[in-house]
């Protein structure tokens, strides 16, 4: 029974400091400029705070294909990363909102190429 109590208390930190990864391959379309695209990010996170979420920009410092950025969006858990993703779905329906107009200025900056997520520990 100790073993298992010790168990458990060695595990709670890692349960309690879990995170959820949401990884977003992309590169820049001709003609939209890395600031605009980091305003748009910001605008973005602006929104997105409302919802635990944040994301930020990852640069290739070696790669492959130097022109490949990451989103990295993070938020507590995989459930508050699918309210924040519902929402955005449910509101870029609109072209008139908020995320209508964020996802009209991704669209118009980004190709994405792919998309991960991660339960972090």
């Amino acid at each position: 029974m100790r073993k298992f109590i010790a168990l458990a208390l060695l595990a709670l930190p890692m349960a309690t400091s879990a995170d959820y990864l949401d990884i977003w391959d992309y590169k820049l379309k001709d003609g939209c400029e890395l600031s605009t695209h980091v305003q748009i990010v910001k605008d973005f996170n602006q929104w997105a705070s409302e919802y635990g979420y944040r994301a930020e920009i990852a640069f290739s410092a070696f790669n492959s294909d130097m022109g490949l950025l990451r989103l990295l969006g993070r938020s507590k858990n995989a459930t508050d990363n699918a309210q924040v993703w519902d929402a955005w779905v449910t509101e870029t329906a609109d072209p008139d909102s908020v995320a209508g107009k964020l996802g009209a200025r991704f669209d118009a900056c980004q190709i994405v190429l792919s998309r991960t997520a991660f339960d972090v520990l």
